[in-house]
């Protein structure tokens, strides 16, 4: 068959000749130049009408491809482009089940995340409640008697120890601000910024040991502020030979925020051994005396903390709390597709 322009040229060219001159092989069933006319005008419209078809599917195709440029075509014998849509509906399907398969077992994270902080919490309660017992053990233990070595003590602080002898009053040192110590009142207050009540101060003696031959500090206890200075407190300086019993502390060392110790104005804000004992000429051996130790209208004994804060129990409810609440919402998402 010949082209659409071919047969066009070739009706032009018959519509000029005469019909008595076309050759027999050529008889066309024309009767007149009128029917052949009719036919040319046919044969141009048909023309237009593809063409703009043509033109119109061309559009669709390339609307089609530029929304949806992975879906798959056909062709057909006739040149025309035909969409699989369900293929194109299946790979579709296919990649929103991936990512929500990817966001569901990543979000199931955020559950197994805060059960696993919630069981070390409780692992660091257990922990937390071994030391205190074991801190209140050893400071209600029986007293042994003081080493001589120092060394010796690192091993042995919040142990109980026995020392007999004398104070030197006249060189008093003094650590504060400080609170009285109240067990129960302080496990109240763990985690508060700042603490309910009066301050004052801690007053360390030196005390000269008459079974060892040396001179340690000994914390005798808590004073209030109006009764820092020693003449406001003279039915408590006790003089003559005494027995105290104490709990071995070791030095500290400067936390962050605390100032630093004021040597020359005798302002005292943590324990450092060697300073006090460079200070006062005693070992660097200290202990805190017991409340037993307390002289009337003297400091008051027994300053020893041992109530470590322990606020396990919060963080055990906070995280298995988020882990119940995350994780109903991980199953109602993607279980019960609610």
């Amino acid at each position: 068959m010949c082209s659409l322009p071919s047969l066009w040229n070739c009706i032009g060219v018959m519509n000029t000749i005469p019909p008595q001159d076309i050759p027999s092989f050529m008889v066309i069933s024309l009767r007149s130049r009128q029917t052949m006319a009719s036919l040319k005008s046919a044969l141009a419209y048909s023309t237009r009408v593809l063409t703009v078809l043509k033109k119109q599917t061309h559009v669709i195709y390339i609307k089609r491809t530029l929304l949806v440029s992975r879906l798959p075509l056909f062709k057909r014998a006739d040149g025309w482009f035909i969409p699989f849509g369900r293929q194109s509906s299946s790979t579709a399907t296919g990649v929103e089940k991936g990512d929500d398969s990817f966001l569901k077992w990543f979000l199931l994270l955020i559950p197994a995340t805060t059960f696993g902080l919630g069981t070390w919490q409780v692992k660091r309660r257990q922990w937390k409640m071994q030391l205190i017992s074991e801190l209140q053990r050893l400071t209600t233990a029986e007293p042994i008697p003081l080493p001589r070595d120092p060394h010796e003590l690192n091993s042995l602080e919040y142990r109980r120890v026995r020392v007999r002898g004398q104070y030197d009053h006249s060189q008093e040192l003094y650590i504060l601000p400080r609170s009285p110590v109240d067990p129960e009142k302080e496990a109240r207050e763990a985690g508060r910024l700042a603490s309910s009540g009066e301050t004052g101060a801690n007053v360390i003696t030196p005390f000269h040991c008459t079974d060892l031959g040396i001179t340690i500090l000994v914390n005798r206890g808590y004073v209030p502020r109006q009764k820092i200075r020693p003449e406001t407190r003279t039915k408590g300086q006790v003089e003559g030979e005494v027995e105290v019993v104490g709990v071995v502390r070791l030095t500290e060392t400067r936390k962050p925020f605390v100032p630093n110790n004021d040597v020359e104005r005798n302002r005292w804000h943590y324990r450092d051994l060697e300073a006090m004992s460079s200070v006062t000429g005693a070992e660097p051996i200290f202990i805190d005396a017991d409340f037993g130790s307390t002289i009337p209208g003297g400091p008051i004994g027994g300053q020893t903390r041992v109530t470590l804060r322990n606020e396990h129990m919060q963080y055990i409810v906070t995280w298995y709390g988020l882990c119940a609440a995350t994780s109903y919402m991980w199953f109602a998402k993607f279980v019960k597709k609610i």
